[in-house]
């Protein structure tokens, strides 16, 4: 007798669980939660707008020595070699960076990978200012 009642006690929860908030509010209990159904771009990150010229959105502009791609058996990549940095033939860089300033009057590049003291900076495109 007990054993039915814990399942009479069981079945009767999982029905109240299933009812609309309407009806768990007419019969005195609090609403759930709304669910979260979100679809995949809804929770897809949102991006700023589009840059306009002279911006760089994957970092700061840099003030570039030079501007060279990789891959031309040059001092490049005799430079990439010492550092072992291994990278694609024809990945364009920037040499000898510094933080873009009023006083650039070298290449005004836009650069992906600044983590070499401005040494050498990869995967480098020219912006115009």
């Amino acid at each position: 007798m007990k054993f039915a009642s814990v399942i009479a006690l069981v079945a009767a929860a999982t029905v109240v669980s299933a009812d609309t908030n309407g009806e768990r509010m007419a019969r005195g209990l609090p609403p759930l939660a709304p669910a979260r159904r979100g679809t995949p771009v809804a929770r897809a990150k949102r991006t700023s707008p589009s840059n306009s010229p002279g911006q760089c959105s994957t970092g700061s502009i840099q003030c570039c020595s030079s501007f060279e791609s990789s891959g031309h058996h040059d001092g490049l990549d005799s430079l990439l070699a010492l550092l072992g940095i291994h990278i694609p033939s024809g990945t364009p860089c920037g040499l000898s960076c510094s933080p873009f300033g009023s006083s650039c009057h070298q290449e005004s590049l836009c650069c992906e990978n600044n983590n070499y003291n401005g040494l050498v900076n990869i995967g480098c495109s020219p912006i115009n200012l």
